[in-house]
Order: structure tokens, then sequence, then C-alpha cells
């Protein structure tokens, strides 16, 4: 799929956007898609008591779970609007802990290709500190697409 012969529905986007943020896991870890372009996305997390571990700082499988939502969202643009997608491998690097304030998470697509993709995302707080890096390895689904009643594509 050529980046340049398609332009996305900002319709569709919108409708994505509001499928995610009102589905139960988002809504239940306060993240929110915020961006979402060809091979990249932009994740947001307002950090929670919920989200800290017994040493006060935030559990490794919240960030775990940005670096997992980004990469997906980051290759998403890419596939066929009737598919789905799956992380099948995610692997990270904690570099620092948080532990209050708000995190984004930046997902960039390396390659995306029929069946399999692979992305990369980067963690941020809010002063730009990065807290965690990680890549995923993705797998569509045929016949597997969120339904939005609008194209994809214009």
């Amino acid at each position: 799929m050529e980046e340049s012969k398609l332009k996305p529905n900002p319709e569709y986007s919108r409708k994505i956007n509001e499928i995610v943020n009102t589905s139960p896991y988002p809504s239940h870890m306060s993240m929110r898609l915020k961006k979402l372009e060809f091979d990249r996305a932009t994740v947001a997390l307002e950090i929670k008591n919920c989200h800290l571990q017994p040493y006060g700082i935030v559990h490794g499988g919240v960030l775990a779970t940005l670096i997992d939502t980004a990469t997906f969202w980051a290759v998403f643009m890419r596939i066929p609007e009737e598919d789905g997608l799956v992380n099948i491998d995610l692997k990270l690097n904690y570099l620092q802990a948080v532990d209050k304030g708000n995190l984004i998470a930046k997902g960039y697509a390396i390659r995306s290709g029929r069946s399999i993709s692979y992305a990369e995302a980067k963690v941020f707080d809010q002063d730009g500190e990065l807290i965690v890096h990680g890549t995923s390895t993705l797998k569509v689904l045929p016949g597997k697409g969120l339904k939005t009643g609008v194209k994809k594509f214009i």
C-alpha cells in the first residue's frame, strides 16, 4: 500500500479513535489513542494509583501495554480495511522508573508486510524523558477488521 496514492479518511480515523477510546481495556487503563497516521501512532496514559506496583512506581505491565498498543496502531493504517491485527512478539527495555504524571507512547512502523509487520515504540514521561523502548512483530488477521461503516481511504 503506497502512502502517496492513498489518503486516510479523517472520518475513519475519528471512528477508530472513538471505538478504541471507549473500549473496556483502554478505558480501564486510562489510556487513549491520541493520533493515528500512516506508520505512526501516539497513545497517552494518565498515571493513576491503580497503575502503581508496591514500590510506588508504574507497573511494568502498564508500560508493556503502552508499547504493545503504540506498535499495534503504528502498523494499523497499512493493513487492508477488512483485516485485523495482533501482536505476536513484544520485546522491551525498562530504562527509568516513573511514578506520576502523564505518559506518551510514540509508535513507528519499521516494516509493513502483507502478513507480518515490525514496529517500535518509545514511552516518554511528561518531561520528555525516555522511560521504555520496545519492538513488536505483528500479524495480520484476515477478515477480523473493525466495523466502522466508513471507508479507510478517500
